[in-house]
């Protein structure tokens, strides 16, 4: 009974050690890159040993592999919020200036830059990974947005032929200045949050002048 009572607490021990780790890595591999990590500094950092972090990862090779491929839940909530928004508006203008201003929100922050920093700076030691998270982050996105645009024009609330084409520019126009900026200046390169919407705001304006119902 005693070692019945014993097994479900180690096994939420070794739970808890996987995502201490975890933590630790990515704040290690987010600052000092993937070769500038150890994984003797990711064990201390975690207050564990060593060998507990191969006995959750085989490699740190496996390790960012995992954290790159964990941190792609964001994209899928906001893909969820986009569809539900969308889909049921009756006011285009407004509820695509409310998901501008969501979306360069969630992608302007510097966690997030960080992270894309690193793919793209592992891309070549990763080529594989880097297009997974391609393509289950800002193409999946884009792919979605499509959609929704596509099922906008159907009903009459938007003028457009192309739905890719369209939300690639929506996606340009809300992201590309503060993207370009937070990706190449690491101090001081995120803009406030009222400049984010300013610019989010005159994308989707010059977005509708575009494709908005004559």
């Amino acid at each position: 009974m005693d070692e019945m009572a014993r097994t479900p607490r180690r096994r939420l021990g070794r739970l808890q050690s996987a995502g201490v780790i975890t933590e630790a890595a990515t704040e290690l591999f987010l600052r000092n890159g993937y070769l500038g990590t150890s994984m003797d500094e990711i064990a201390a950092l975690a207050g564990v040993s060593k060998q507990t972090v191969y006995t959750h990862f085989a490699d740190k090779e496996r390790l960012f592999t995992e954290l790159v491929r964990g941190n792609t839940g964001p994209a899928d909530e906001f893909v969820e919020v986009m569809t539900g928004l969308l889909d049921a508006s009756d006011d285009v203008e407004r509820d695509l200036h409310d998901l501008s201003r969501r979306y360069a929100r969630s992608v302007i922050e510097p966690r997030v830059l960080q992270l894309r920093r690193l793919v793209i700076g592992e891309a070549g030691r990763f080529p594989e990974l880097a297009r997974a998270y391609y393509e289950r982050v800002p193409e999946r996105v884009i792919a979605s947005l499509a959609g929704c645009l596509g099922r906008l024009a159907e009903r009459g609330l938007l003028r457009l032929e192309d739905p890719l084409l369209a939300a690639t520019h929506l996606v340009a126009l809300i992201l590309w200045t503060p993207l370009d900026r937070g990706m190449f200046v690491a101090d001081g390169g995120v803009p406030a949050a009222a400049e984010l919407d300013r610019l989010a705001d005159a994308g989707v304006d010059v977005f509708l002048a575009a494709y908005g119902r004559a």
